[in-house]
């Protein structure tokens, strides 16, 4: 695992108030208790995060409202080399771009009765729930999006409205863009 990997992951914990400390770190990604502690201190130090230790909870949180900042690169940097290969696959031109943001990832929860759906969406699906429900994150909405629209399955999106809204306006805009056309072969 990167060092981006293991920051995102102690800013997610940090965030959700889960009081993650250097040891959890060290746990988690199986590195040394001295690496883990670099990597809260350059959180701290070269991110400019707003980290507080609490005694009583073993751990840190922040003393004031915190968000990763963006990170510049380009495709040859080993550490974003997967983010673009996986937005090549659905719009060359995102893929071109050269900043990513480093940020939480966004979750959803899907029902899914097709298993092969299950199958194909295993990257993103982090947790099963009752009644074929399934958690998943995603560095993208609009990515995570084309990836469901994709696949061709019958996937209800449970949770969070404002995703179900986007995927609503986004089917909207094109089913209008291609009644439109219609319109204008018609008068040919």
């Amino acid at each position: 695992m990167s060092a981006d990997e293991r920051i995102q992951w102690f800013h997610k914990k940090v965030s959700e108030r889960c009081y993650p400390n250097a040891s959890h770190l060290s746990q988690k990604f199986d590195i040394s208790a001295r690496q883990a502690q670099r990597d809260v201190e350059f959180l701290r130090k070269e991110l400019s995060a707003p980290l507080e230790y609490n005694a009583s909870r073993k751990g840190y949180y922040y003393s004031s409202e915190f968000f990763l900042p963006m990170m510049t690169g380009d495709e040859n940097d080993p550490d974003i080399q997967d983010v673009i290969t996986g937005l090549k696959l659905f719009n060359d031109m995102a893929a071109s771009r050269s900043v990513i943001q480093m940020q939480l990832p966004y979750t959803a929860l899907l029902e899914i009765k097709d298993k092969m759906t299950v199958m194909n969406l295993r990257g993103f699906i982090v947790g099963e729930e009752p009644k074929h429900r399934y958690r998943c994150e995603f560095p993208s909405a609009e990515l995570f999006l084309g990836i469901l629209v994709s696949t061709g399955a019958e996937i209800k999106i449970i949770s969070p409205d404002w995703l179900r809204h986007m995927l609503l306006d986004f089917s909207k805009r094109i089913i209008k863009i291609n009644e439109e056309e219609d319109d204008t072969d018609s008068e040919k």
